[in-house]
């Protein structure tokens, strides 16, 4: 009997590691992903500081902005 009980143990422990194993391929695959976002955005972020920077004087303020009408 005490057999049959550490067989059925070892079955359940390779159960476990087996979703254990297939949970953290999934995390890691999307950890890849989310670094995969964090460097386009990141790319993004530096083409817009890019864009603002050369495209004005960079010493305009708010009421250079102003529409006439105003």
């Amino acid at each position: 009997m005490t057999q049959q009980v550490s067989d059925d143990r070892i079955t359940n422990l390779e159960v476990k590691l087996s979703f254990t194993e297939d949970l953290i391929e999934k995390l890691n695959e999307m950890i890849y992903k989310q670094q995969q976002q964090i460097e386009f955005l990141y790319r993004e972020l530096k083409a817009i500081k890019e864009q603002a920077g050369s495209g004005g004087s960079g010493n305009s303020s708010l009421k250079d902005d102003i529409p006439p009408h105003y």
